[in-house]
């Protein structure tokens, strides 16, 4: 689970609209996304919760920051392992998932590609729909699984509530007045 303070933190460093592409709608449905693949493969579910709610946060536009991930590793970097409740291995892994997380690479480690599918599940918002190519994991790219993936994207860009606790999540979220 997300700590308060990693959500206070989020809150205050992410530049753009949170109820744009790339805000808090889109980290809810990647951590979704990602949690849901978690389960079935083993990898670090805490890493890919992090990277579900950091790998956009240094980004300082929607559709051309080419550089976003690599900013958010250095961010990740300048946070203490016990902020993030990673070990130094851990946060090595949430480090160069974001880094790479827009790079288009589909090889690498269980929980790095566990993120990389998270997010790129997640195409649908802006009207892309995910190439299977560029899925690195066996289950982003089991037919059902994508197709309800891809149907969480596009109903309506807006964070869907699939438990009450991402529910909630979203509810604390709410940028404040």
């Amino acid at each position: 689970m997300i700590s308060q303070e990693i959500i206070q933190l989020t809150k205050k460093t992410f530049q753009l609209d949170w109820k744009g592409v790339h805000g808090v709608s889109h980290w809810a449905r990647v951590r979704i996304n990602g949690l849901l693949i978690a389960r079935e493969n083993g990898a670090n579910q805490r890493v890919v919760e992090l990277f579900a709610f950091l790998h956009d946060i240094k980004r300082e536009a929607d559709f051309n920051d080419p550089e976003h991930g690599e900013r958010a590793a250095r961010f990740i970097g300048s946070l203490s392992d016990e902020f993030l409740g990673l070990n130094g291995a851990e946060k090595q892994l949430l480090m160069l998932a974001c880094e790479d997380h827009s790079k288009g690479m589909v090889e690498g480690d269980l929980t790095i590609r566990t993120c990389w599918d998270a997010d790129r599940l997640d195409l649908g918002r802006g009207g892309l729909r995910p190439n299977t190519d560029k899925l690195c994991t066996d289950i982003a790219k089991q037919p059902d699984f994508f197709e309800q993936a891809y149907a969480r994207a596009t109903h309506q860009h807006r964070a869907q509530s699939h438990t009450e606790a991402n529910a909630q999540l979203v509810q604390i979220w709410k940028p404040a007045p």
